[in-house]
């Protein structure tokens, strides 16, 4: 199979889709690998790199979409590229359908097989290609948040772990899932006061035994979150619903309720955002104001470390990678339910449930699209 990757062209986007180990792993599985010039520069890796490893430099993006069977990317496909999309060729990357309308619309247009990363499951009702970039994106919430409540950024001025005599920022964490968990156990070191909100009492409970009360835990009530919101100097939204738009969890009328100068900081905005008054925003210009509160909507946080996310990434993906290019993503589909659970467009059909719901568009089951 002829195996192509471009540069990524979303605003701050520096993360590249194949690292050069994952291009030397399908050369060395006999397939043909199209590296974009310049892909992987922002990830530190060289035009050179990628050449030792068997893979074949390429001036434009345009002779990768022309020639490759599967394109492997990171972000979801923009504009531009998705009119270079064509029947028949597979996508393979991130795609976060239910809040974007317009990309589902072109993707079902191009007739292209779009596999997602963040719908793929794992045995344990995981999500292994989501798991990494929710790690990073976690781990850099309460940092992010941090500068966010400096003044000078517009936040309340608070330090996260205070000083001997000044109290830690109040920290509230919705969602404890891979992102919440990892937000939690950094904005504790950092010394801040910690809450984390979950539904799942065998959460909350596995959270009190592993972190032996490192941050509490609180049950994720709308009067809990109402209640802690007001008090907070901080708030991570980090609440996922499975290739499905993102619950709504604090309304615009609740921030007059809240410090001013508090931050809230959404690592669902992928996902359309799990404030009200969220509205995706880049690494260039990353915060904004709302009645007073500083909301910070950064829809790839990942880019910021993009050779760290980019590495993570690529452990990830690899197998996948290789099995749709070893077997095509027919077989390799049949032969793993959990990627089948990836497939979110064919010819022409959206075959994820979640999105359709989202976007209130017929579905296609997986099932007979593998039958198609």
């Amino acid at each position: 199979m002829i195996i192509g990757c471009p540069k990524e062209i979303k605003p701050q986007e520096f993360r590249v889709g194949m690292t050069p180990n994952a291009a030397g792993e399908a050369v060395a599985h006999g397939h043909s690998v199209l590296i974009e010039t310049m892909a992987g520069a922002g990830a530190g890796f060289e035009d050179s790199d990628y050449v030792a490893a068997g893979a074949q430099i390429v001036d434009t993006a345009d002779e990768v979409f022309a020639r490759a069977e599967m394109i492997v990317k990171v972000k979801e496909p923009q504009a531009g590229e998705r009119k270079m999309l064509r029947e028949g060729q597979l996508l393979f990357t991130y795609l976060h359908l239910a809040p974007d309308p317009e990309q589902t619309k072109d993707l079902l247009a191009s007739g292209c097989t779009a596999i997602a990363y963040e719908t793929v499951t794992d045995a344990q009702g995981g999500l292994p290609l989501l798991a990494p970039m929710s790690e990073v994106a976690g781990r850099l919430a309460p940092q992010v948040g941090a500068w966010t409540l400096q003044k000078a950024n517009g936040g309340r001025g608070v330090l996260m772990g205070g000083v001997p005599g000044v109290g830690p920022a109040q920290v509230m964490v919705i969602g404890g899932g891979v992102v919440g968990t990892h937000a939690a156990r950094i904005a504790a070191g950092m010394g801040a006061d910690v809450t984390v909100l979950d539904r799942s009492l065998p959460r909350m409970r596995y959270l009190d035994d592993a972190f032996s009360g490192l941050f509490k835990t609180r049950y994720a009530s709308a009067g809990n979150v109402a209640e802690l919101a007001a008090q907070a100097d901080m708030v991570v939204g980090a609440v996922l619903i499975p290739g499905a738009a993102a619950p709504k969890l604090i309304s615009k009328a609740q921030l007059s309720l809240m410090k001013p100068g508090a931050a809230l900081v959404d690592v669902a905005i992928d996902q359309g955002g799990c404030f009200e008054t969220s509205r995706a925003t880049t690494h260039a210009d990353p915060i904004y104001e709302v009645d007073g509160i500083m909301h910070y909507c950064v829809a790839n946080m990942p880019g910021a470390v993009a050779r760290t996310s980019t590495i993570a990434l690529g452990n990830a993906t690899m197998p996948f990678l290789l099995a749709l290019a070893d077997k095509g993503w027919r077989q390799a589909c049949e032969d793993d339910p959990h990627l089948l659970n990836g497939l979110n467009v064919h010819a022409g059909k959206l075959t994820y449930y979640a999105v359709g719901r989202a976007l209130e568009m017929d579905v296609l089951s997986p099932q007979l699209a593998l039958k198609a």
